[in-house]
């Protein structure tokens, strides 16, 4: 019986190691992707032509994946300039008119993650 468990143990051993080298091959992360994501640029980088901006929480994010995943989405909104970081798992965005919250928190909602707060800053 004791050898019985022993197997299993040493075979569940083998497959999570041959996972684990066969995710580092490839890239791996941990959104799922076995490729970088790209930033996608903004084309407006005139911080005088963003009056208004916003601050955002973002829960779910825990990669550098994650977080361009998420400034794409928002900055795939016309008039919007966003900045994120997995550090601090935030957002910073600026907006060419007062910011929709309700659009900004549908935009990281469909990247796949959660806006946990949300602020305006001027």
């Amino acid at each position: 019986m004791n050898g019985v468990v022993i197997a299993l143990l040493a075979a569940a051993v083998i497959a999570a190691a041959l996972a684990v080298a066969r995710r580092s091959r490839r890239g791996g992360g941990c959104c799922g992707e076995h490729e970088t994501v790209r930033r996608t640029g903004v084309a407006d980088r005139n911080p005088a032509h963003y009056p208004h901006e916003a601050a955002l929480d973002i829960g779910g994010m825990t990669c550098d994946n994650c977080a361009r995943r998420v400034e794409n989405a928002l900055n795939g909104l016309d008039g919007v300039w966003a900045t994120v970081r997995i550090d601090s798992r935030s957002a910073r965005v600026r907006c060419k008119v007062k910011p929709d919250e309700a659009a900004l928190r549908s935009a990281v909602r469909a990247a796949g993650y959660v806006v946990t707060g949300y602020r305006e800053v001027r």
